[in-house]
């Protein structure tokens, strides 16, 4: 099965870093301001993106300052039963995400923009975590000619 691979390092500590993928205010601060739910394990989150839907995760694994890890419960088809893992490497004064979206059925398009989509949210964790301002849904980066 094709898996969604993307790296970045952020200027920041791993305790910094997992804060911001591991609470609600930390999520809705990079990914989406429409997030809601338990970040706790068996926990469900739910991710919203206006009128183009979202999606829920189950929490499967918060390992403070080493991992995230979640599985889609509800939303796009293509998505459902997917896990979507953040590991957190410290590198000195920095710490390296290793993010992956793994378990896709097959490489289909829908998977070219999630890849893109993905990587450009990654580096609103960056923005959110380095210098405390992200770029999340409604204010992200648009890859489509319509509103993505």
């Amino acid at each position: 099965m094709p898996d969604i691979l993307h790296k970045v390092e952020l200027k920041a500590s791993p305790a910094a870093t997992f804060r911001a993928l591991a609470t609600i205010g930390g999520l809705a601060g990079w990914w989406t301001r429409e997030t809601k739910g338990r970040s706790e394990v068996d926990g469900t989150i739910a991710f919203r993106f206006g009128e183009r839907g979202g999606f829920e995760m189950r929490v499967l694994e918060l390992e403070p300052e080493k991992c995230v890890l979640w599985q889609v419960v509800n939303g796009p088809k293509d998505w459902i039963g997917t896990k979507v893992r953040f590991d957190l490497r410290p590198n000195g004064q920095a710490t390296a995400v290793l993010f992956r979206h793994e378990g896709w059925k097959e490489a289909i398009e829908f998977m070219h923009h999630c890849s893109t989509k993905w990587a450009m949210f990654l580096m609103s964790l960056k923005a959110f975590v380095e210098g405390g301002k992200g770029a999340p849904y409604p204010d992200d980066v648009h890859i489509t000619a319509t509103s993505d």
